[in-house]
């Protein structure tokens, strides 16, 4: 998010189930990281581009996910390359595709 033109604070947490809990992310959709902008949660590796435009579109939902590690996705670059989706995690905890990426 950095390299993306963000500011970031970070906070290292042993236990992210609390926060993941407080956003409506369920364990299936889960990651190894969690962030908060705005109103949203960010979990997992989600493109900065798809934050961007979740906080322009501003939909009712809870969180933005990538869940796993996807290769190809920020940071996991060197893992290789696979598509993946990200997922808009909706109030009623329901999801819907968000962004569709070919991985690095």
């Amino acid at each position: 998010m950095r390299g993306a033109g963000w500011t970031a604070r970070v906070v290292d947490l042993e236990d992210l189930a609390p926060i993941r809990a407080r956003h409506g992310i369920p364990d299936r959709l889960a990651s190894c990281h969690t962030g908060v902008v705005g109103r949203y949660a960010i979990e997992g590796h989600v493109p900065a581009s798809d934050v961007e435009r979740l906080l322009r579109e501003a939909p009712a939902a809870r969180a933005l996910t990538a869940p796993g590690m996807p290769a190809g996705s920020p940071g996991m670059e060197a893992a290789g390359r696979e598509p993946y989706v990200t997922l808009l995690i909706l109030a009623d905890g329901s999801t819907r595709p968000f962004g569709r990426h070919n991985g690095a």
